[in-house]
């Protein structure tokens, strides 16, 4: 970890790419959430919502997919960009490139959902599917190397921490004197910009990531001091699957996040079900498992305190959403008791 240099991500860095961002990327909403339920399970916590899931694209991937290209020069977009995903970095590097005019062409596993695989051929993108892991990437690898395309990583590298730090300086703007905040945890591409932002702004504020324990290489990351890539991943939560952290974003959570605690897939559905009941929000299952982070192995953290929530994302089929909340429904009573 020490020579990942990660001096880049200065609070003047993180304002100036959002501002440059701002004109294309929506300052997603910050509500309240009253629930007693709520409530009771944190000690009376004052709990914000930032809805992420109301970012272009379904979710937050669309700030570091843009920022990424925006780095870019005009020549090295004119040879167009590409992606490996599961699902939403997909429809975000597909969203990032129509808004610049560049030509993508995006590789999805071919065991996505295809909810989001029609999503990402709504935005122009090409969409080649190829067997998850190994052979998914590759193929981006092919296209880099035979059509001199430019890849974007899901959730690694300074363009995409600076362009995910927006979520944390807006939600720091938006809700006065937080004690902490929660976020997902899939690669870090969000945590990692929104640990660096929020501590910008007020270093006495925690920040909190959670995982599956499915899905947990940044928990074991941070634990052996550098990045851990795992033998298998197993959750139901697709978007914070990836197999590994990675330098970078390492670096970045090993400074600026105070821990990262794990949740089981039954809980995760029963956060689904609580921003349901309680906020009114069908989300993905990524979102669930900031709230079954909160209400379980982290309430003790955020009784009775300010605490703000990212909702990272929304992109759900209803088959899989109806199949998940019913899940979530009878796992609810332990993630409460």
């Amino acid at each position: 970890m020490n020579d990942v240099d990660i001096t880049g991500m200065t609070l003047e860095a993180m304002q100036t790419r959002a501002a440059a961002l701002r004109n294309d990327i929506l300052q997603t909403p910050v509500v309240p959430l009253f629930s007693s339920m709520v409530s009771d399970v944190l000690d009376g916590a004052h709990v914000a919502l930032k809805l992420e899931c109301f970012q272009h694209t379904g979710t937050f991937k669309a700030r570091g997919a843009l920022s990424v290209a925006r780095s870019l020069d005009d020549d090295t977009r004119g040879r167009g960009i590409t992606a490996a995903s599961a699902g939403n970095h997909a429809i975000a590097a597909g969203w990032a490139a129509a808004k610049l005019g560049i030509s993508a062409k995006v590789v999805m596993q071919d065991n996505a959902n295809p909810f989001r695989v029609d999503l990402a051929r709504a935005t122009g993108a090409e969409v080649i599917m190829k067997p998850p892991g190994a052979e998914t990437f590759a193929e981006a690898e092919r296209l880099v190397r035979e059509e001199g395309r430019i890849f974007i990583h899901p959730f690694e590298g300074l363009h995409t921490s600076l362009g995910t730090a927006g979520v944390g300086l807006e939600l720091m703007a938006q809700v006065a004197d937080l004690d902490a905040v929660v976020v997902s945890v899939g690669g870090g591409g969000l945590i990692s910009g929104v640990a660096a932002a929020v501590k910008a702004v007020n270093p006495a504020c925690r920040v909190y990531g959670v995982e599956p324990e499915g899905a947990d290489s940044m928990s074991q990351s941070l634990a052996a001091g550098a990045p851990v890539t795992l033998d298998k991943v197993d959750t139901i939560a697709d978007s914070l699957g990836p197999p590994m952290a990675l330098p970078f974003g390492h670096a970045l959570c090993a400074v600026y996040v105070d821990d990262v605690v794990t949740v089981s897939d039954d809980a995760i559905c029963a956060g689904m079900v609580v921003l349901q009941q309680a906020a009114k929000l069908a989300v993905e299952p990524a979102a669930g498992a900031a709230m079954a982070g909160a209400l379980g192995p982290l309430r003790g953290h955020l009784a009775g305190r300010r605490v703000g929530l990212i909702v990272c994302g929304a992109n759900i089929d209803t088959d899989s959403y109806l199949t998940q909340l019913a899940r979530g429904q009878a796992a609810l009573p332990d993630l409460l008791s």
